[in-house]
């Protein structure tokens, strides 16, 4: 195998790496207290505003 092809592929690898280091993280960091406190106050808002 060339160098040429040789860094495309490494290259790609190291891409989709890359790309799933983010997508894994995202998954796996846990909501925080605010996050969680947020959400609940914009579920009773959009509750009070339907009525």
């Amino acid at each position: 195998m060339s160098d040429f092809k040789l860094k495309i592929v490494l290259a790609i690898l190291g891409a989709i790496i890359f790309s799933f280091l983010f997508i894994i993280l995202a998954f796996v960091l846990p909501v925080t207290k605010e996050d969680k406190s947020t959400l609940k106050k914009q579920k009773e808002f959009s509750w009070h505003t339907t009525q």
